[in-house]
């Protein structure tokens, strides 16, 4: 078969001659052969649909290494690994509108003003990490202080418990930082990245060569509060005897769910229910959903494993977190009723009440 000059090559392929010079010395597209004598490249005519798929990845803004991992998949893997990153696109452009939003309302007057959020506000907190019956390590970690409330739950296998421990060791400076309402979401943005690169130092000397954990956590300043989420940890919010899920778990099923390809039902009961879609890894790839919230007395904010929320029912969870009893009361009750229902996986768990530190003397401490 007849080769085609780079020129003739870049006009089918629509792409220009650098662009293909570029991709041979990243090694995307090596040229069939090389002239000996002038160096001109010269290509296969089937070499056409790498070319244009590699125009297409470059036209959704894929990065050229991960174009490069695409191009040496099979077809079926590489469909897998593209979605993936559009699923990436898509969670990180969410992340930007939020912040863009609140960046918009708050320039412009309609959000809360610096003064507004330094209202009095302070929370009682309990938090509590227990190992599941039957097994003989525990990779959840639990965190509650007067500014932090975090909950951690690292995988088996790849060095989890160290991974949790880590990742909300990484936030805990934030609590004695001064940080202004405005920059909560940069700062902790800032603590997952460190968190992020304690996760490769460990798995750079871990057996599996793998520190993987979820993470969920809130920090405060006055009454806003910044929200990280990555993985199947939860965030819960009661306010006028209502309860919310304020996180979105990060797995394989629930994304069969947002498709509308299973019910909720199917996916709690479905084998691969716990496979994660994302979680903190060490690898800098870190992709978790931020957010801002507006706080109030009388909201209770509960924080949980999956050791928790998957086996004790939203109904059961509702009943325990809407009634009375302080925050190491509740707590304690939600744990028994992980441990009545078998509590098959490590249980982590906080739980923390907004109070009004203008009307309650003190209420800022645990209990």
């Amino acid at each position: 078969m007849r080769l085609l000059t780079i020129g003739a090559f870049a006009r089918a392929a629509r792409l220009s001659p650098k662009a293909l010079r570029l991709y041979d010395e990243l090694g995307l597209l090596r040229p069939a052969a090389v002239d000996g004598e002038s160096g001109y490249r010269l290509y296969d005519p089937d070499q056409l649909e790498q070319a244009r798929l590699i125009a297409w990845l470059r036209r959704l803004g894929m990065p050229l290494a991960r174009i490069r991992r695409v191009c040496d998949l099979p077809p079926g893997a590489a469909a897998g690994e593209i979605a993936a990153y559009w699923e990436q696109v898509l969670a990180e452009t969410a992340a930007r509108e939020e912040l863009a939003t609140f960046l918009v309302d708050y320039l412009s007057g309609r959000g809360s003003t610096v003064e507004e959020t330094s209202s009095l506000l302070g929370i009682r907190y309990a938090a509590r990490s227990e190992s599941g019956l039957g097994r003989t390590s525990n990779e959840d970690t639990a965190y509650a202080g007067p500014r932090l409330l975090a909950v951690a739950d690292g995988v088996r296998g790849s060095s989890g418990d160290l991974a949790s421990a880590a990742a909300v060791e990484a936030l805990k400076p934030l609590e004695t930082m001064t940080v202004p309402a405005e920059d909560l979401l940069g700062a902790l943005a800032d603590a997952v990245g460190d968190a992020d690169r304690a996760l490769k130092e460990i798995a750079a000397s871990a057996p599996s060569g793998e520190a993987v954990t979820t993470l969920t956590a809130l920090l405060w300043s006055g009454s806003r509060l910044a929200l990280v989420h990555i993985g199947d940890t939860r965030a819960y919010l009661v306010r006028d005897g209502e309860l919310f899920q304020i996180t979105h778990d990060h797995t394989y099923v629930q994304a069969l769910v947002d498709e509308g390809r299973l019910t909720a039902e199917e996916a709690a009961s479905h084998p691969r229910r716990a496979l994660l879609a994302r979680a903190l890894t060490g690898t800098g790839g870190v992709r978790p959903q931020l957010a801002l919230h507006d706080a109030a007395a009388g909201d209770r904010y509960m924080l949980c494993s999956d050791g928790l929320s998957a086996v004790v029912p939203a109904d059961a969870l509702r009943e325990v977190l809407t009634g009375p009893g302080a925050p190491q009361e509740v707590l304690d009750e939600l744990v028994a009723r992980a441990y009545a229902a078998g509590a098959p996986d490590n249980v982590a768990c906080v739980v923390a009440d907004v109070v009004s530190l203008e009307t309650t003397p003190g209420a800022g401490g645990g209990s």
